[in-house]
């Protein structure tokens, strides 16, 4: 149970993404939720959570940048006076935007800058100003959603978005050796083809394909989300969990 305990999930806005399934587990378990997303609509997410209100809150906040990530944090610090998990899930999918995707020597400046930010900068940034109070209670559970793109597989076209979701896993595993000690474990989940709103018929025929042969479901990557953002995950930190249904395991992918 997580009574008594806040949590930040970043990237939460969908209704069927993996970030508000992941607020919803931890409010389910007991949690303080804040929850953010760049566009009002986290409005209705924080309707849906199942917690009394003075046990959820909503932030719209474009953590991209810098100063606005800083005032997302003082706020739930503010009204919580404390954050003990921290979810970041916020991402190119998470945006709602549909990524320009191009081959390594066509991909400009912009396009991989933008990939960088959206997908690893947002975890950084978050990450950078929730720490220090992490660091002064020795306590936190510091959860990534990356990707098995990058870390784990690819496919044509996704060279910065790859990059970027394998920084987040690298970066993971660096956060977590300098605060282990700290009572501060930081680990990272990697999903594989999981079925959304925005899912495309390629996504989904995809994840037939899969050993289990279906797509994934958002709060299938939740539950191992919320298991590292628990106190009985207290020995797992560095790590990258995958949550694929199998696909990583299987040379022929085809039907």
């Amino acid at each position: 149970m997580m009574s008594g305990q806040v949590a930040l999930v970043t990237g939460a806005g969908s209704a069927d993404g993996i970030g508000f399934a992941t607020a919803k587990f931890l409010a389910e378990a007991g949690a303080s939720v804040a929850i953010t997303s760049t566009t009002d609509r986290i409005e209705d997410r924080l309707a849906e959570l199942p917690v009394a209100d003075e046990k959820k809150l909503s932030l719209v906040a474009d953590l991209t940048r810098e100063r606005q990530v800083e005032r997302l944090v003082e706020r739930v610090l503010k009204t919580y006076g404390r954050i003990d998990i921290l979810v970041n899930n916020a991402g190119m999918i998470q945006t709602g935007e549909r990524a320009k995707a191009s081959r390594v020597h066509q991909i400009s400046t912009a396009e991989w800058q933008r990939a960088l930010d959206i997908n690893m900068n947002t975890c950084f940034y978050v990450t950078r100003a929730v720490m220090p109070h992490m660091l002064r209670r020795k306590y936190g559970r510091i959860v990534n959603v990356a990707s098995v793109t990058g870390p784990v597989v690819t496919f044509d076209r996704s060279a910065a978005y790859s990059a970027a979701k394998a920084a987040m896993v690298g970066f993971t595993r660096a956060a977590a050796l300098e605060v282990g000690r700290k009572g501060i474990t930081v680990n990272a989940v990697a999903p594989g083809w999981i079925q959304t709103a925005s899912s495309s018929k390629m996504e989904i025929e995809a994840g037939k394909n899969t050993p289990l042969g279906r797509p994934g479901r958002a709060v299938e990557v939740a539950a191992v989300a919320a298991f590292l953002a628990s106190e009985s995950a207290g020995y797992v930190t560095g790590q990258m969990i995958v949550v694929d249904g199998g696909n990583v395991i299987q040379e022929h992918k085809g039907g």
